[in-house]
């Protein structure tokens, strides 16, 4: 996972909080469910990359694997 891609999910996460936060002061249900959808939508992006990260080192280790045969 690039560190762009990390301070863009996290950033997006904060502000998840926020407008639940925010939605929470002031009564407003919609404005708070934004801002879980929010905090989800930046952890399944985080899961994702993390997910790719695993591949790609597992990738590289088979290809190491046949590069010594």
């Amino acid at each position: 996972m690039s560190f762009s891609d990390k301070i863009s999910n996290k950033a997006q996460d904060l502000g998840g909080r926020a407008k639940e936060a925010a939605g929470e002061a002031t009564g407003d249900d919609e404005l708070r469910a934004e801002g879980r959808t929010d905090q989800a939508k930046a952890g399944l992006k985080d899961a994702a990359d993390k997910v790719k990260d695993a591949v790609g080192d597992a990738a590289e280790k088979v290809k190491d694997v046949f590069k010594r045969d």
